[in-house]
């Protein structure tokens, strides 16, 4: 029956979309009916579309087209040439994420436009609608009176119904780093957040929004606008009209030249993305920003094994101790002229002892920063080509004697790759640097892109960084290297083609807890993030923090959770490698490390149980290789009670359930640390109360008997 009624759409689709091209309509609806997309052709040949869902439009009449640096611009005069609707059904396995299998099911529509100029430009526009949402992108087909183009502007508008409530951060062509806004649409102002004291440097330059961005309407639906498949392009932000509550595509510039995106004939752009759900949990549960990326380029890529790992890098940030050694630069060659300040956080004999603490704890890895010489003169200079040499270790650093010795106790060290935004020095010595990796059998390394790009001129967000960025995953993935990208462009989706793309930063993350003035990363922060950020992908967020005043380092600063919203977070915010991110003296002897020895990082299936976006979220994952389940929810500064319904768990299968829950005295700011842990049977039919403090969460371990 369900095979028929999907015949009987795709037919449907098909005679509309045909009969009406030829009086400038068409539309094409969903594989369950409830999404609609309208294209049609305005008197002056303008491409519009509108979409609805259940009959209520969501986006009216919105135009679309190009202005070009060399070329007269696409934006009216056009005619159809030819519509063609079809239909795709598939279920693709994941070699690592949230779930094993994703289902792809999509009903088609491309537009085939040309010029009624003497021109005759050919344009094409095709349509994905999915049951949780909408993809579009243009596609520049081969031509004779079309070689290049040098876009200036991609004109393609978002028409709202309305004044939504809107979760948003600034159309920042830097950095993402920014705290969420929530207001109406009417009240987005962007330009006020340039200049952040908080933030290496921000580059605001309109009243825009960067995606994804989380809107609910007034009768309860919420909608999140994105872009799929990021390649040789610009990134996307949506500058705000406010009156008309309207956003237009701004893409990311250069100051090198006056067009945004340079491509030879023919091409595609990326999707522009609109997920729509009647509740906030399951825009969590979509897939619509990897189905809409091209299948796995890489094949096997058993070779990168999710994991957690611990690291020489919550120190520095601490201020216990530092990136850089204290060498000198001798004629041009780092040396030790015995002037080591003793605070270098690299050293062999502390590399060890995160490794001993991960072998005892089950945790797979051990990233070290801060190990390769350069970082004495990285920071504040405005010329860093050549400054970091990616091979070379300070002197109290044995690279091959830590791998030896991980490789002996069953943890990988983890390479990290700081590029301060130098690319030519970073491509230079990209195959030198993933070699050595190689060589050593270190299959993952954490690159970054702190400060403003080199060349001048040039923005982390446009074509020129984004084309850096997946070049740089394509080559390491020649010699079986993983990347986990900060500062990096946002996430599309391209994980799925590129599956050593394995996770970034790309948000406000934790670090900022130890040393920002204002405060640090509020309790509702992460509650927006599940809803915004992780829409678009993993999300390297370093949890586990359990000293969470440090008094001892920062008497000013806190992370403003309780230790149980800490450990939530390795089931709550994804991503396939996780960070115990505290110093190891935190760890030892506290019972609630034991969830984090349980818990996994590879999953077989995802259940968003529930949540509201900015309040609190509750989610539980399947791990794959143990069918164990574990599961994690969060709150705002608001406490709140909550019911979890384990109906999702195996039917006829008994689980002891290890729940670490908020203390009747926590709070996040008064008593952080006040956990309470208990031990109970749970199977598919158990109901248990729970109770979230201001700023807390809980989790639970659920192990099969």
């Amino acid at each position: 029956m369900k095979i028929l009624k999907s015949f009987l759409v795709v037919l449907i689709s098909f005679l509309v979309a045909c009969n009406s091209a030829s009086e400038n309509k068409t539309e094409v609806v969903s594989p369950d009916g409830n999404i609609q997309i309208n294209f049609e052709l305005s008197a002056e040949g303008v491409p519009t579309y509108s979409v609805s869902h259940k009959k209520n439009q969501v986006v009216k009449p919105s135009q679309l087209g190009f202005e070009f640096e060399n070329l007269p611009s696409f934006h009216n005069g056009f005619k159809i040439l030819n519509v063609t609707p079809s239909s795709f059904n598939e279920e693709w396995q994941m070699p690592w994420g949230e779930q094993l299998l994703v289902k792809n099911n999509y009903n088609q529509l491309k537009i085939e436009l040309q010029e009624t100029s003497e021109l005759n430009r050919k344009l094409n526009i095709v349509f994905r609608v999915f049951d949780d949402g909408i993809g579009f992108r243009y596609e520049f087909p081969e031509q004779e009176n079309l070689k290049e183009v040098l876009v200036s502007e991609e004109n393609t508008e978002f028409n709202l119904t309305g004044d939504h409530k809107v979760w948003w951060i600034p159309g920042d062509w830097d950095i993402y780093e920014h705290l969420y806004n929530t207001t109406k649409f009417s009240e987005i102002d962007a330009l006020k957040l340039s200049g952040h004291k908080n933030l290496a440097q921000t580059s605001i330059p309109n009243n825009a929004v960067n995606t994804p961005v989380t809107m609910k309407t007034e009768s309860g639906l919420h909608l999140s606008f994105h872009e799929a498949s990021l390649i040789d392009y610009s990134g996307m932000t949506l500058q705000v009209e406010l009156e008309g509550f309207k956003m237009k595509s701004v893409l990311v510039g250069s100051k090198n030249h006056d067009y945004k995106v340079k491509q030879t004939i023919p091409f595609n752009t990326p999707w522009r993305t609109i997920q729509i759900e009647e509740e906030a949990k399951d825009l969590i549960a979509s897939k619509l920003i990897l189905n809409l990326n091209e299948p796995n380029k890489l094949g096997d890529v058993s070779w990168f094994k999710p994991m957690k790992y611990t690291g020489i890098w919550w120190e520095m940030h601490l201020g216990k101790s530092s990136w850089d050694y204290g060498m000198e630069d001798v004629n041009g060659k780092w040396k030790d002229t015995g002037k080591a300040h003793g605070k270098h956080g690299a050293t062999t004999e502390n590399t060890k002892r995160f490794i001993d603490f991960s072998a005892k704890n089950n945790i797979g890895g051990v990233l070290v920063e801060g190990w390769n010489t350069g970082w004495e003169h990285w920071i504040g200079f405005e010329d860093r080509e050549g400054v970091f040499d990616f091979v070379t270790p300070y002197p109290d650093y044995d690279l091959q004697e830590v791998v030896r010795y991980g490789k002996e106790k069953g943890v990988d060290i983890i390479m990290h790759h700081e590029t301060s935004a130098a690319t030519q020095t970073y491509e230079k010595q990209q195959d030198t640097a993933y070699a050595l990796m190689q060589s050593l059998g270190i299959h993952a390394v954490k690159t970054g892109y702190v400060g403003k790009i080199i060349p001048k001129g040039e923005f982390h967000h446009g074509q020129y960084m984004v084309n850096q960025y997946n070049n740089a995953v394509i080559k390491a993935a020649k010699y079986q290297v993983a990347i986990n990208a900060h500062e990096p462009i946002k996430a599309t989706g391209l994980r799925r083609t590129y599956p050593n793309t394995i996770s970034r930063e790309g948000l406000r993350g934790q670090e900022f807890n130890a040393w920002s003035s204002d405060g640090g990363n509020p309790p509702e922060h992460l509650p927006i993030v599940a809803f915004t950020r992780m829409l678009a992908g993993p999300i390297d967020y370093t949890p586990g923090i359990f000293n969470i005043k440090f008094n001892e380092y920062k008497k000013d600063n806190q992370v403003n959770t309780t230790i149980a919203q800490q450990l939530a977070l390795y089931v709550v915010i994804y991503s396939p490698v996780q960070m115990a991110a505290d110093l190891v003296e935190h760890y030892e002897g506290n019972p609630a490390l034991q969830f984090i020895k349980d818990v996994g990082v590879d999953w077989q299936q995802t259940e968003v149980l529930n949540g509201e976006i900015g309040d609190y979220v509750t989610i539980a994952r399947k791990e794959r290789a143990s069918e164990n389940w574990f599961v994690g929810g969060i709150t705002d500064e608001n406490s709140r009670d909550l019911e979890i319904d384990f109906s999702f768990l195996d039917e006829g299968v008994t689980y002891t359930a290890n729940i670490y829950e908020d203390g009747k005295k926590a709070h996040y700011n008064t008593n952080p640390t006040n956990l309470n842990i208990r031990t109970i049977e749970i199977n598919k039919h158990s109901k248990e109360k729970l109770h979230l403090v201001e700023g807390g969460g809980f989790a639970i371990s659920l192990i099969k008997k």
